[in-house]
């Protein structure tokens, strides 16, 4: 675990994994340590992945003031990350709620970026909704033992009124998450509450209003290839939903997981991995002749 201080003087913490051209990889939750991400299904293998801890969650500083934790105001510490590491330009990796994170940070700092990759991204940020056709996704899966159960804590999760009290039927709710809820899934959903900082959590989105225009704009100039990779299976974002918001981005490549949820690298390893090693080591190529 390295350390660096942000703007404020927070002490914030990241982990590298692997070797080979860095990937700045945001993690989510919101408010969940980022050793979830693992190294994202062997992408360490191509890729130095550099993970943060989001102030207040893991290994780095709980702010005095928790409005810092707000996702608009999460972008001066990716910047000042960027700045500590000496890179002039990042590729930028954003999952799940970092996924709106990665989103604000391109359209504050489009010339410090080489590419953008959104995996299962939460388009909270920019104003989208993420849970398009949720319930249809859901219903496909009747026949799984678990689903009476889990759509029964979906049920409670969306009628509570905040992250600590959405957190009682987390683990119930968990195997909708997975495209298949086996050993290693149960294993990455029962880590959860002991990487989440729910202070973090209910301070994310807490009073964010974005400026849906003005993000629109900004995206729609963005000069940067981006990869956006949605779960066949997941609820937050659908298919659906990463279809809509595809057309944010002008150089996009749309591509949807088959069978994986909100985190594929677990459901198929070599194809999450494949898919963005693949999209990285064509972001050096005109993008005319640019191919996913």
């Amino acid at each position: 675990m390295e350390f660096f201080t942000s703007y404020d003087g927070t002490e914030l913490a990241f982990r590298t994994l692997g070797s080979g051209p860095a990937l700045l990889c945001l993690p989510g939750g919101p408010g969940r340590a980022g050793e979830y991400l693992g190294d994202l299904g062997g992408l360490s293998a191509d890729h130095t992945l550099i993970i943060p801890d989001t102030r207040g969650t893991g290994a780095s500083a709980l702010p005095a003031d928790l409005t810092s934790c707000r996702v608009d105001r999460l972008v001066p510490d990716v910047e000042a990350l960027r700045e500590h590491l000496g890179l002039d330009r990042i590729d930028l990796l954003g999952h799940s709620a970092g996924g709106s994170l990665a989103m604000l940070y391109a359209a504050a700092h489009p010339d410090r970026l080489t590419s953008l990759t959104l995996i299962t991204p939460s388009f909270a940020g920019v104003g989208l909704p993420s849970d398009l056709g949720a319930r249809k996704v859901i219903a496909a899966r009747a026949t799984e033992p678990w689903y009476a159960e889990a759509v029964a804590a979906y049920e409670g999760m969306q009628s509570a009124t905040g992250f600590a009290e959405a957190a009682r039927y987390r683990f119930a709710f968990e195997p909708l998450m997975y495209g298949r809820w086996d050993d290693a899934a149960r294993a990455h959903a029962a880590a959860d509450p002991a990487q989440r900082s729910l202070p973090v959590s209910e301070h994310y989105y807490a009073g964010y209003s974005p400026d849906t225009e003005a993000l629109r704009r900004q995206l729609g100039a963005l000069a940067c290839p981006v990869l956006l990779l949605a779960g066949q299976l997941d609820l937050w974002p659908t298919a659906a939903s990463a279809t809509a918001a595809a057309a944010l981005f002008p150089d996009v490549i749309l591509t949807v997981q088959p069978g994986a949820g909100h985190y594929p690298w677990l459901d198929d390893p070599a194809a999450l991995s494949g898919m963005v090693a693949g999209f990285l080591a064509s972001t050096a190529t005109p993008p005319a002749r640019r191919t996913p």
